[in-house]
């Protein structure tokens, strides 16, 4: 087992899709067998941008039903729930000490949010949402933050965070480093952004029915022919992007395979491709209890709160408090 920390997670605001599986599910399986990883439920940062949480402990319940249906192993990672921790996010005070408000404001993450936010003010939790994705990184001495190019910045603050409070009150903190993967770009049906909330995606508890009902509504184009252009045949090629990934082949073989049987023949094939895909992903998902969950988050909240203490007290030593 390497040295190295890995901290990684999803906010539980509904289920997960397969953008999230070919984005991050599949690599974290792969990394829970070469680092200490750590899985958090950012339950604390569904209320950044929104006022209200939703159906928050269902919502807990269909996120780690999928990890555990993936393949995500409890007796591998500690899988734990954001305000169950309360030491970690004790840990945002002085954090916060630590950055001006200036960079904050400049944060393109946090523009970003604001800019896209439906609410009629910014809330200091979205404000100071880097500073928290901090502490959840260094609360556990995280080194390897698993991230796209979008999120580098959060990384970013967590390195400015931890330098800042080795500088001035002692070594405690490794700086994290970003684990850049290769991700496939997975664009929602309808063309848009891969979204929970806008129903663009195939949920990975999806019935057959229902991921074939979600691909018949599939944007593509009226070419007959079948071919992989992501420039100017989006659709088309999200589908075998899609396609691809489900049977492990490139886009553009199954293109050249499909030739002008046209969208009922690409629809009928990555329906197919996607149901064989999540089969026994949804098999595993029908095995495990809500009982067997509360059991893995129980069990995960005691080793992540465990860390968490000996981290704050470090802090509180070094700072001389």
């Amino acid at each position: 087992m390497n040295d190295d920390v890995v901290l990684t997670g999803d906010r539980p605001t509904g289920r997960l899709h397969l953008g999230h599986y070919f984005g991050t599910l599949a690599n974290r399986v792969e990394l829970q067998d070469r680092y200490r990883t750590y899985v958090l439920i950012a339950d604390y940062q569904v209320i950044t941008d929104r006022d209200l949480p939703g159906e928050i402990q269902r919502n807990i319940t269909e996120v780690l039903l999928d990890y555990l249906a993936v393949g995500l192993d409890p007796g591998k990672v500690t899988i734990f729930q954001h305000s169950a921790i309360p030491e970690l996010n004790q840990l945002l005070l002085p954090f916060l000490s630590l950055v001006s408000v200036a960079e904050l404001s400049r944060n393109p993450t946090v523009k970003d949010e604001i800019a896209h936010s439906a609410r009629r003010a910014v809330s200091g939790l979205l404000f100071t949402y880097p500073v928290h994705q901090a502490a959840d990184i260094l609360f556990c001495k995280g080194t390897l933050v698993p991230v796209g190019r979008d999120q580098l910045p959060h990384v970013e603050v967590a390195r400015l965070v931890a330098r800042r409070f080795n500088e001035r009150y002692g070594e405690v903190f490794p700086l994290p480093e970003a684990m850049l993967g290769e991700r496939p770009l997975l664009m929602g049906l309808d063309g848009g952004k891969m979204s929970k909330s806008r129903g663009n995606a195939i949920a990975l508890a999806a019935t057959e029915d229902e991921t074939a009902a979600l691909i018949r509504k599939a944007r593509t184009d009226s070419d007959r022919l079948i071919t992989f252009d992501e420039v100017h045949r989006p659709g088309v090629a999200n589908l075998l992007t899609l396609a691809g990934l489900c049977l492990g082949r490139p886009p553009r073989e199954i293109a050249d395979e499909i030739g002008d049987g046209g969208a009922a023949a690409l629809k009928a094939l990555t329906t197919e491709a996607v149901n064989e895909f999540l089969r026994p992903i949804r098999r595993r998902r029908r095995e495990h209890t809500e009982a067997d969950v509360r059991q893995v988050l129980a069990e995960g909240n005691e080793r992540a709160r465990e860390r968490a203490v000996r981290t704050l007290a470090e802090v509180r030593a070094a700072m001389g408090f």
